[in-house]
């Protein structure tokens, strides 16, 4: 049997995730037994500065006798982070191509205000 072959064997069931410059790729294979695992990639698109691109990928093989626990550790790791810091996401203003709006660029007009009225020192006041 050929590596193809085999290879497509192993595929059972796929699922692509795309995130920006992530993909998330979930694959059900099967063992040389016949069982069933769960394959977790990432891609991660990076861009040379000759303008080409290579990608970076990490793989999790994920077996059946661990799903409820990985699950369990994963869903109590998201409700953390959404209880701590909502569902906003605040690391797309440390991409290169985040658009500033008025109010993340400056100061609120408020700390404005403050900060002239602090410089505009009355000497007849002291």
């Amino acid at each position: 049997m050929s590596t193809r072959e085999s290879t497509e064997q192993e595929e059972i069931f796929s699922k692509v995730l795309r995130a920006g410059r992530r993909t998330y790729f979930f694959d059900v294979r099967s063992t040389k037994a016949g069982d069933y695992y769960l394959t977790i990639t990432e891609s991660k698109k990076f861009t040379n500065e000759d303008g080409s691109f290579h990608y970076k990928k990490h793989k999790i093989y994920l077996y059946k006798e661990d799903f409820m626990a990985f699950k369990d550790h994963v869903e109590e790791m998201m409700s953390f982070i959404i209880d701590q810091k909502g569902e906003e996401v605040i690391s797309e203003r440390h991409q290169k191509d985040f658009k500033k709006t008025e109010n993340t660029d400056s100061e609120s007009t408020e700390d404005k205000a403050e900060t002239s009225n602090f410089t505009d020192v009355n000497f007849e006041d002291i």
